[in-house]
């Protein structure tokens, strides 16, 4: 294994991992319409997308939601979620990917802010949960940054994972400030919730493909 038996990949689930782009826009979209906003498209989505996220509406309304509006579209866009989601699968390439990072020696998990309750059973069911020495999702409000959830998770693998070793993988440019935020590196990949023009903006390697991904991956852990 060599001197790469120390790299360490925390991967981001919803849009990275998880393909779900189809249930996040018309969750979305269900959230618009309880406040008569007209539905938006993918690359409308992947354009304006941000976090916090009801900075995200702000883009769309032209105002912060009030607190009322906020949880009416918080709560109506993970019940859509949860009744769509089981049509969504693993992006491509991905259980042949885990199953090579664990097989060179490698150590990988998963921080998320989607809830800690729903992603457990969700990457449970798809086998895939014997790849990760961790797997940790949100477990307060929804809507915060990633930066403070990504030390906590760092912090609870403690000796079995040296940060400047980690590469996080996600599809967003919270990842890489949360990254960043912990000691680690970033890679963002263009097949979730971002544009490539806004990935680009957070000064990490940017890919189209997970393999790509792991790939950059291993050679930023070197």
């Amino acid at each position: 294994m060599g001197k790469q038996s120390g790299a360490h990949i925390v991967w981001d689930w919803n849009g990275t991992l998880f393909h779900d782009n189809d249930a996040i826009i018309g969750a979305t979209n269900a959230a618009f319409a309880e406040l008569g906003l007209e539905p938006i498209t993918l690359e409308q989505y992947r354009a304006l997308y941000c976090v916090p996220v009801p900075k995200f509406y702000e883009r769309l309304m032209g105002r912060l939601p009030t607190g009322a509006e906020w949880e009416l579209m918080d709560e109506v866009f993970h019940r859509y979620y949860v009744e769509h989601r089981g049509r969504c699968r693993l992006t491509e390439g991905a259980v042949e990917l885990l199953t090579g990072w664990t097989s060179a020696g490698h150590s990988q998990s998963i921080l998320s802010m989607y809830g800690h309750e729903e992603l457990v059973p969700l990457v449970r069911g798809f086998g895939i949960e014997a790849h990760f020495i961790r797997v940790d999702g949100r477990t307060g409000p929804s809507g915060g940054s990633k930066a403070e959830h990504m030390v906590r998770h760092l912090g609870a693998l403690g000796a079995r994972v040296n940060p400047a070793r980690t590469v996080v993988i996600g599809d967003a440019a919270d990842d890489a400030v949360a990254a960043l935020h912990a000691g680690a590196r970033a890679v963002l990949y263009t097949g979730g919730s971002h544009s490539r023009a806004s990935l680009e903006e957070a000064g990490v390697p940017v890919v189209d493909t997970l393999q790509e991904a792991v790939t950059e991956a291993q050679r930023l852990a070197a």
